[in-house]
């Protein structure tokens, strides 16, 4: 739905009441509404929120982003927060290693700038996994809140998500670039929504008891450098 010239997604639910989003990195604005809410509805509720939707896309266009990578000399890398400069060499194999402020980069002189990025992911996915294996079952003890399962994913529009029926929770790449306490409020986040499906007072109760800085933390992850992959 095209609303005073901003796509806006529609998610129908079985819920009572509409509940609008502007969603991190991008500023994608969607909707959830219910399930028998007729478009003209959903419409004129958006364009009651336009001037707010814009403020929010503005606070995400003006954030710091990186500019796409060519993985060459000088360019930087971030990894739980902290910034790296590369420095890059050639050899037989990829390798990555982190010293002091220095991110030191081997690769195939061969390589494209698309085989070097999908290395750079997959090291990223592997820092993300060791930290999501580390925090995760610390965060299901101090709450008593088990999933089933869970995967990395590069996504565009949300930091994480769940599946609640499967119990399966998804955490976005991007958080290896992001500081630990950014990637502790998301697995908490999405670990509270396989109890409480929308962020409603018994959500927000439950946030404040195990997180009570989580506010905190949720606007400085908003606020930091965004990266230029392509999605997966």
């Amino acid at each position: 739905m095209i609303v005073s010239g901003i796509d806006v997604r529609i998610d129908r639910k079985k819920i009572k009441n509409m509940h609008l989003y502007v969603k991190p990195p991008n500023g994608v604005v969607s909707v959830s509404a219910p399930l028998n809410m007729k478009d003209d509805s959903i419409e004129r509720f958006v364009r009651t929120k336009i001037n707010w939707i814009k403020t929010q896309q503005a606070k995400f266009a003006g954030q710091l982003r990186q500019t796409e990578r060519q993985y060459v000399s000088g360019e930087t890398l971030y990894l739980w927060g902290k910034q790296y400069f590369l420095q890059v060499d050639y050899g037989i194999r990829n390798v990555l290693e982190l010293s002091g402020n220095t991110a030191k980069l081997i690769v195939r002189t061969e390589s494209t700038v698309k085989q070097r990025d999908t290395f750079i992911r997959e090291w990223y996915r592997r820092q993300l996994k060791d930290e999501i294996t580390r925090l995760l079952p610390k965060w299901e003890e101090i709450t008593g809140l088990k999933c089933n399962s869970w995967q990395t994913k590069y996504m565009t529009s949300k930091w994480g998500t769940c599946n609640i029926k499967k119990r399966k929770i998804w955490l976005n790449l991007q958080l290896a670039k992001k500081t630990i306490d950014c990637l502790e409020y998301i697995i908490l986040h999405e670990l509270i929504h396989l109890r409480f499906k929308n962020h409603n007072a018994d959500f927000t109760a439950l946030m404040d008891k195990y997180m009570p800085f989580w506010k905190d933390v949720k606007k400085r992850l908003n606020e930091q450098i965004l990266d230029c992959w392509a999605t997966e």
